[in-house]
């Protein structure tokens, strides 16, 4: 019987006995009218208001989901579910449950995610608090967009549908609010086809405030997306910080940098070669965020990062390394020199750290390398073979 299931309208649960009956209703008459054969799964996340009581009244399936969040009730009740397609929102009467005809016909068209898009469909008054609508949403979903490049105007609209097998190459981890923007991304990455329709939003039909927390979960959200992004967490700004350190770096080695009244000199050039560190230090971060969110399963494996370690290698590090080191002695002797020349007594010292700040800056970065290509290595041997 299970397997006939088409539909299978999945809905998270924590004491919302005043809208649920409604949400219920509303469902079974959408199936009722446009005769799709499927289920409507409560995913109870430890209710004490009576909500499970309706629920059985109604005839829906009741999923116990111990493990509190927004995240864990769906992911238990979307677990249990028997549809091929599966549409989740909340239970608060936000959503209009008998309209949810073309998510089913754009799954049915052979879409993985369909999102709703709130600000295409209309956002009736007072059903978005004015931080989330100017703010927070549109925010975090044109970071959402520039991070991972998907064509969605609403990351965070809490009606969406896709098919259960889309779901299982998600291989979703989050566990609260995050677990939201985590499907689209997880869909991008795994290459799903993903599409979006209007849909309204009402005024929450509750009389106590919503689970929701503006900055706890806005800044969940926001930190999900950074994670999983680590070319714009880290990559990106290593990159601008190595190039600004070294251009301006560069110009004041040879010669002070004279900017009308302005002399930058080797105080500057100190800060320069710092923001070279730093900078290199983000870029190496990135190298392990990388490896670890891949082999912990946090962002799938791709050709590229197969690559990244036939390119990357012990060897080429220990060379990069040994040279930036070699370089370093160098311009420490140098620096040694120049200091010799006044016989180690009082000399210039914007000559001399001219030369002494690059020479320490090449003997960090290089032990850097080497270390980095060592560590590199060791979580790299799984690759091997």
């Amino acid at each position: 019987m299970s397997s006939k299931i088409e539909l299978s309208i999945v809905m998270p649960c924590l004491n919302e006995a005043e809208t649920l009956e409604i949400c219920i209703k509303k469902a079974n008459s959408f199936l009722a009218l446009h005769n799709v054969l499927g289920e409507i799964i409560i995913a109870d996340n430890g209710s004490n208001d009576g909500s499970q009581d309706i629920a059985k009244r109604l005839n829906a399936r009741i999923v116990n989901v111990e493990e509190k969040g927004y995240g864990n009730a769906l992911k238990g009740g979307i677990r249990a579910s028997n549809g091929s397609f599966v549409i989740m929102a909340d239970a608060d009467d936000s959503y209009d449950f008998s309209s949810l005809l073309p998510f089913l016909e754009q799954l049915r068209n052979g879409n993985d995610l369909v999102m709703g898009n709130r600000f295409k469909g209309g956002i009736k008054e007072g059903a978005m608090p004015f931080l989330h609508k100017y703010l927070g949403n549109p925010v975090l979903s044109f970071l959402g967009r520039l991070f991972f490049k998907i064509d969605i105007g609403d990351f965070h609209c809490g009606l969406r549908g896709f098919s259960k097998d889309a779901f299982i190459k998600m291989d979703l981890k989050t566990t609260g609010m995050e677990f939201a923007s985590e499907m689209i991304v997880k869909s991008k990455l795994n290459n799903l086809k993903i599409t979006e329709v209007p849909t309204i939003l009402s005024p929450d039909g509750r009389t106590r405030p919503p689970h929701l927390n503006t900055w706890r979960d806005g800044w969940r959200h926001l930190r999900f997306l950074l994670l999983y992004s680590p070319s714009w967490l880290f990559l990106i700004p290593g990159l601008l910080l190595c190039a600004m350190g070294l251009i301006l770096s560069v110009m004041i080695t040879i010669k002070p940098l004279q900017i009308n009244a302005l002399t930058l000199d080797v105080h500057t050039l100190l800060y320069s070669m710092s923001s070279i560190i730093i900078g290199f230090q983000f870029i190496l971060f990135y190298g392990l965020t990388k490896i670890f969110s891949v082999e912990n399963g946090l962002l799938p494996k791709s050709n590229r990062y197969k690559r990244l370690f036939k390119v990357l290698n012990l060897e080429k590090g220990l060379i990069i390394g040994g040279f930036l080191v070699i370089l370093g002695f160098f311009l420490s002797l140098k620096s040694v020199g120049i200091w010799s020349q006044n016989d180690f007594m009082e000399t210039n010292p914007s000559k001399l750290l001219r030369v002494v700040i690059p020479a320490i800056t090449c003997l960090q970065m290089g032990v850097q390398v080497i270390l980095f290509s060592l560590f590199f290595s060791v979580l790299g041997l799984k690759n091997k073979g």
